[in-house]
């Protein structure tokens, strides 16, 4: 890939990333130990926010060889 695309691709993302309203991080802390629902709580919240992230750079992708189309074909 070249620099210019890849810039471009990493500027998509960031666009989407920015129009998301809430869009959580990773939770990095473990959850205490005390309930057993806690760490599958934990997980399950954690897999929906990298979902998340990669629905985004999915679309940046496609975004991305959309204009490089329009580009060829113009």
């Amino acid at each position: 890939m070249n620099s210019d695309r890849r810039q471009r691709l990493h500027d998509l993302l960031l666009a989407l990333i920015t129009r998301e309203e809430g869009l959580p991080l990773m939770d990095q802390t473990l959850p205490e130990e005390g309930s057993a629902a806690e760490p599958a709580r934990w997980l399950d919240q954690n897999r929906r926010t990298l979902q998340r992230y990669q629905a985004l750079v999915r679309t940046a992708v496609t975004l991305d060889a959309l204009m490089d189309a329009e580009e060829n074909a113009g």
